[in-house]
């Protein structure tokens, strides 16, 4: 056995370098951050769940988008707001796997959806006659399944790849969660097998369906233009607004959080902190944001639901 292969060890989340001071701080934005996310997300579930004139494919990939937007960030908040309000610093080797891949399999299952989306708009834009009959509930429930299939099992063998390693150097994670392009980069070993296939996975995940959902939104492009009026067109494209936004906010950090884990070595770590932070973070909060105030089914039944919360608590005061 090597005796470089601490399997039973732990890794150190250094939190912010030079900002310690003002660490307990920052976790109340954050733990702001976490509570709009739980509620948001959670009232999209809730809503799309009992209204069953929202039971589409549309609304259905709402729903698990929401469901792995609210597992993501459940998975890291509680740890780093820990780490900045206890100095909570250590986290233990199987912890640390555990979180990595989850963050890597519900990340690879949240792109899968966003494919899944996109065809829809598709469907619903390009072929409309044929939509229902391609895009059934039942279908729409399988295509849920192999996202959640397809992320675990693309991203099961990090873990194993790992605990191969022999970590007999620094233990300091730079970021405040467990990725494995920060565990491997501790190892003082052969880490070539662990580059390969994380490349390889990001790229058969992440990079086709970055590629497949470019293309869709091509094909929707030039169907839409060649629409008689203007008015269709505008509508056509207000379907598809939203769903842009939330590829590009998932997207675009994690294209610069790649970036700046394979060419960012010299920057300082802060970078890639924030990085990191966007990445997980902001999608969460962002997304019910965006199609509660958008999307107006959504939006009546959650002016509706405050209304009724408001009179029953006007009741209670008027009774007593």
């Amino acid at each position: 056995m090597n005796p470089c292969n601490f399997s039973h060890t732990t890794f150190i989340l250094i939190g912010l370098p030079g900002l310690e001071t003002a660490q307990f701080w920052i976790a109340f934005p954050l733990l702001f951050m976490y509570i709009v996310a739980v509620l948001g997300n959670c009232t999209v579930i809730f809503i799309v769940r009992t209204e069953n004139s929202l039971h589409a494919p549309m609304y259905l990939f709402l729903c698990m988008l929401a469901a792995i937007d609210l597992a993501l960030s459940t998975v890291t908040m509680p740890k780093i707001l820990a780490l900045f309000w206890f100095n909570s610093q250590e986290i233990t080797f199987e912890m640390c796997l555990t979180q990595m891949f989850f963050i890597h399999a519900l990340s690879a299952t949240e792109s899968t959806v966003l494919l899944a989306m996109s065809f829809d708009r598709y469907m619903a834009i390009c072929h409309p006659l044929r939509h229902a009959a391609v895009l059934t509930n039942t279908v729409t429930a399988q295509i849920g399944i192999v996202a959640v299939v397809r992320g675990s099992l693309f991203f099961f063998p990090f873990p194993m790849l790992i605990k191969r390693l022999s970590f007999c150097g620094s233990n300091v994670l730079i970021h405040f969660y467990c990725v494995h392009q920060d565990m491997m980069k501790l190892a003082q070993a052969d880490i070539m097998p662990n580059v390969v296939y994380g490349l390889t996975a990001i790229l058969l995940v992440m990079g086709v369906d970055a590629v497949l959902i470019s293309l869709s939104y091509f094909l929707i492009s030039h169907a839409v233009l060649r629409l008689p009026s203007r008015t269709e067109r505008t509508r056509a494209f207000g379907t598809c607004i939203l769903h842009i936004v939330v590829v590009l906010t998932f997207y675009v950090p994690l294209i610069g959080l790649s970036v700046v884990h394979r060419f960012g070595n010299s920057l300082n770590p802060i970078v890639h902190m924030l990085m990191g932070s966007i990445y997980l973070m902001v999608p969460p909060v962002i997304n019910p944001i965006i199609y509660a105030a958008k999307t107006k089914q959504i939006r009546s039944r959650v002016l509706a639901m405050f209304k009724i919360t408001c009179n029953k608590e006007l009741q209670a005061v008027g009774s007593s």
